[in-house]
C-alpha cells in the first residue's frame, strides 16, 4: 500500500491566546464551498455530478469537485463550474451563489473572501 498524499494546507489560522495553529486544508475550503452551492435552488449540481442528494455519501474530495481554490494573500478566491437547472436566472442564481459560498466560507474558517466565480458549464433540462 502506498503512503497517502499530504493535504495541501493553504491557510494556517493564528487564534489569539492559544499556543498553537489551525491549519485547514485546501480541499475542506473546496468542500464548503461545493455544499453551499449545491444548496442554492435552480443549482442542478456541480461539475462531476455533484448534487446535495447524494452529497451526504460522499467523502470530501468529491464535495470538492468542481471547486478551485487558491488562497492570495491570506484572501480566498474561489472558482465553481455548476449545471443549472432550466428556467431559472443565471444572474439571479450565479449572485445567490457567490453570497452563500462567500457567508459559508468566511463563516466556517474566518477566512476573508476576495472572490467567487461561478461558470455556468450547462443547463439541466431534465424535468424533476
Amino acid at each position: 500500500m502506498g503512503k497517502e498524499m499530504e493535504p495541501n494546507y493553504g491557510a494556517t489560522l493564528e487564534l489569539k491566546g492559544v499556543d498553537g495553529e489551525v491549519k485547514i486544508a485546501d480541499d475542506v475550503i473546496a468542500a464548503i464551498a461545493g455544499m453551499a452551492a449545491t444548496e442554492i435552488e435552480g443549482v442542478a449540481y456541480m461539475s462531476g455530478n455533484i448534487t446535495k442528494e447524494i452529497i451526504g455519501k460522499l467523502g470530501i474530495k468529491n464535495l470538492s469537485r468542481g471547486v478551485v481554490i487558491r488562497l492570495e494573500e491570506g484572501k480566498v478566491h474561489a472558482e465553481l463550474s455548476i449545471v443549472i437547472r432550466y428556467g431559472y436566472s443565471i444572474p439571479k442564481t450565479s449572485r445567490t451563489i457567490q453570497e452563500k459560498v462567500k457567508s459559508s466560507i468566511e463563516g466556517m474558517t474566518g477566512l476573508p473572501v476576495e472572490r467567487v466565480n461561478v461558470h455556468i458549464i450547462g443547463v439541466d433540462i431534465d424535468k424533476a
